[in-house]
């Protein structure tokens, strides 16, 4: 799976966001470190997306597997 992660200038530092990911968005003071925020922002979202879908379906006869993005 291949992301397009997006960097954006500014006179404090960087803001960054994942186009295909809502809610991972992050900043950095340098590029380096809006990077690593960056990926920690995406686990964080992936965990709680997680999260609120098994919760949600709690109870219920469901089928979990995993799935394979091909680049």
């Amino acid at each position: 799976m291949k992301f397009t992660a997006v960097f954006q200038k500014f006179p404090e530092g960087y803001a960054a966001f994942i186009e295909e990911l809502p809610g991972a968005n992050t900043q950095g003071k340098t590029l380096e470190e809006a990077r690593k925020n960056l990926s920690e922002a995406v686990d964080l979202v992936l965990e709680t997306n997680r999260q609120l879908a098994e919760e949600a379906m709690e109870g219920q006869d469901v089928i979990r597997e995993s799935f394979l993005i091909p680049a």
